[in-house]
């Protein structure tokens, strides 16, 4: 029996989390008939990711995403959610030419779509704009660790911080972006000991993405829960395996049709009777 999200989850809800050792679930989310759903299940926190340029635009990268399309869907999202704390992110080059662009960009997103915390995929360039952001007003989270806008760099989507030079690296970014006023951090794939350092090297919530227990809230991919994807990473659990039932379905549409069993009576409109009499007779002149 699912708990539907009554009240509004807010950044001061997440910061509770962390200093009283509850866990807080959030997942990806990019329509509204999903984000109503996940309202209804109860969750509170749900993240535009641009791995909708993976699992809804079917890009191997996130990189093609447009700064349009991301706006577009968290507005959706906002519709279908309006208790769940959102959070936009922000997509390949809409913000590294400069701190300026990056502000207007994230107020045209804060304006437009309604979101409560935008997610930057940040280095150590990025203070001065989290700092600007932080100043104006803006929650800003920061994404350190695997960061998929950078695969290019990377050479492709490898765990990080597993020597010690780059976990101290991650740690140092961490407290880096908390003195600039992130006002929370996420961790992508990262080992529990990276995580569970920066956790108590800093004082803000710390979302883990593939980032072991210590962290104050987990995000998965929702298509990758539910086995909706063709690869899912290690750390993302299969709730539900929902392909097969959602390919049997619009298989037996296929078959109703092809058979002629579809459409029936009941799925016609009627003319009120006189007027289908007179309809037809002036048909027969």
């Amino acid at each position: 029996m699912s708990n539907p999200l009554s009240a509004k989850f807010t950044l001061n809800d997440l910061r509770a989390a962390r200093a009283s050792g509850r866990k807080i679930p959030i997942l990806t989310c990019y329509d509204f008939t999903m984000a109503r759903l996940m309202q209804q299940a109860g969750v509170p926190a749900l993240l535009v990711g641009d791995s909708a340029g993976s699992v809804v635009l079917g890009h191997s990268s996130t990189i093609p995403v447009s700064l349009p399309f991301m706006l577009e869907l968290t507005a959706a999202v906002r519709r279908g959610a309006p208790n769940a704390f959102l959070i936009a992110d922000m997509p390949f080059g809409s913000y590294q030419a400069s701190p300026a662009e990056g502000v207007r960009n994230v107020v045209r997103m804060l304006k437009f779509s309604g979101c409560d915390c935008v997610k930057l995929e940040v280095a150590a360039s990025h203070t001065t704009l989290v700092s600007r952001l932080a100043d104006a007003g803006v929650a800003v989270m920061a994404h350190l660790g695997l960061r998929p806008q950078w695969v290019g760099l990377l050479g492709g989507y490898r765990s990080q911080g597993k020597t010690a030079e780059s976990a101290n690296d991650i740690v140092s970014a961490a407290v880096q972006m908390q003195k600039a006023g992130a006002a929370a951090l996420l961790l992508e794939t990262v080992p529990a000991q990276v995580a569970a350092a920066v956790v108590a090297a800093t004082e803000i919530p710390v979302v883990g993405c593939g980032a072991g227990p210590a962290c104050h809230a987990s995000v998965i991919v929702t298509h990758d829960a539910l086995g909706l994807t063709t690869s899912r990473p290690k750390f993302a659990p299969l709730l539900s395996q929902v392909d097969g039932p959602i390919t049997a379905a619009l298989a037996e549409y296929v078959r109703r049709v092809g058979a002629g069993e579809y459409p029936g009576p009941e799925h016609q409109y009627e003319m009120p009777p006189e007027e289908k009499a007179k309809f037809l007779g002036q048909q027969r002149r």
